[in-house]
């Protein structure tokens, strides 16, 4: 477990400062996201786990009662489509009372890559 002034240095690391059973929801997301952004560097970033691809993709944190995902989601369809999970600054929290909707995370995951794509090109990165 890391101190709070100590953070975490791997995903596993942070995983491991949880309970069990949020530890295998964690778990869960994190596959997810690794499946749907398989070329994507994973690193901790703002203390919590994060991918990256020309820029950052996507970070998720383990809270009290919900999974965080950032950041903001962009694409209107998937707005409508995860609306119910919506924060007060545009993150999404999944309630760790249901089960995580793995199949709208992945759909989040690979809107977010095409948006980093879109992105370099405009800036014309490699």
């Amino acid at each position: 477990m890391h101190s709070e002034s100590q953070p975490p240095a791997t995903v596993d690391e942070y995983i491991a400062t949880f309970s069990p059973a949020v530890q295998s929801v964690l778990r869960e997301v994190r596959k997810t996201i690794r499946a749907a952004a398989s070329d994507a560097v994973e690193k901790i970033s703002y203390r919590m786990p994060s991918y990256h691809g020309h820029g950052a993709l996507v970070y998720f944190g383990g809270f009290k009662e919900h999974v965080g995902l950032y950041p903001p989601v962009n694409d209107e369809a998937l707005k409508v489509a995860s609306a119910r999970y919506a924060g007060p600054k545009g993150n999404l929290r999944f309630p760790l009372s249901e089960p995580m909707p793995l199949g709208l995370i992945t759909r989040l995951v690979k809107a977010r890559i095409r948006e980093d794509r879109a992105h370099a090109m405009r800036k014309g990165s490699k």
